[in-house]
């Protein structure tokens, strides 16, 4: 054997009974030995598997917990419209008779009274211009519960503040349920002292559990009508009885 062969085990094998020898490829070859290529192609397909994985999880996820994208079931007919708008004016009418005695508790009013313009006005749309109204829409309802936990505590600390002013425009319904609860703990705390205020929380803990009930609803039966419109009554009923805390 000469030294040639030993240096190349491929014509070393070929002289072997049985052995057959195929030749590399070219594209093998190259993914093989230019590191940098290969690398990068693994690098891209494990984040194109992470991405579906992660699409197909937050698929699975309610629709009540997503951000707001498009626009939801309803306003069907000139009816649902109707009914809806309509529905929706009992919260100016609250942000007017609200309590403003300081900063606090005027923003809070105010605030009652874009709900109302901006669920008004989403329901009466059509077109590409409506799922910016709903997004004004939950905004201005997350808007509002800040408001209210500002003016029931002032001692709210700067960095919830500040986070939930950062989360407001891209997870309005996130902000709108750590308020509320904040919320919830304080008319909770405020009806064990004054008992003036214990049937205004009792209507409350059931307009609120109502609500809660409905709005899921609205969005598991989509098809039922006027769902969203009794969302929006059993809501201005807890905001009337927020409004006691206030005065």
């Amino acid at each position: 054997m000469s030294p040639q062969s030993t240096l190349n085990p491929s014509r070393a094998l070929a002289g072997v009974h049985g052995v057959h020898i195929v030749p590399s490829s070219r594209f093998e070859s190259e993914e093989t030995t230019q590191d940098g290529d290969f690398a990068h192609l693994t690098c891209t397909s494990s984040a194109i598997g992470t991405s579906l994985s992660m699409q197909r999880v937050w698929q699975q996820a309610p629709p009540f917990l997503k951000p707001i994208q498009g626009c939801i079931h309803g306003d069907r007919d000139l009816a649902e419209t109707v009914v809806n708008v309509l529905t929706s004016l009992p919260f100016i009418v609250l942000g007017i008779q609200a309590p403003r005695k300081n900063l606090n508790t005027k923003l809070y009013a105010n605030s009652l009274i874009g709900v109302g313009v901006a669920s008004s006005l989403y329901h009466s749309s059509r077109g590409k211009v409506r799922k910016y109204l709903r997004w004004a829409d939950y905004t201005m309802i997350a808007t509002a519960t800040v408001c209210l936990s500002r003016a029931l505590r002032n001692e709210n600390s700067k960095f919830l503040m500040a986070a939930s002013a950062v989360f407001l425009p891209i997870q309005p319904l996130m902000v709108s349920a750590v308020h509320t609860g904040m919320m919830e703990v304080a008319f909770a705390q405020r009806a064990l002292k004054d008992p003036e205020l214990k049937m205004a929380h009792n209507v409350h803990k059931l307009s609120s559990l109502l609500g809660g009930v409905l709005f899921i609803a609205d969005d598991v039966f989509p098809r039922t009508p006027y769902l969203h419109a009794a969302w929006h009554l059993a809501a201005a009923v807890g905001v009337g009885t927020c409004n006691k805390l206030l005065e």
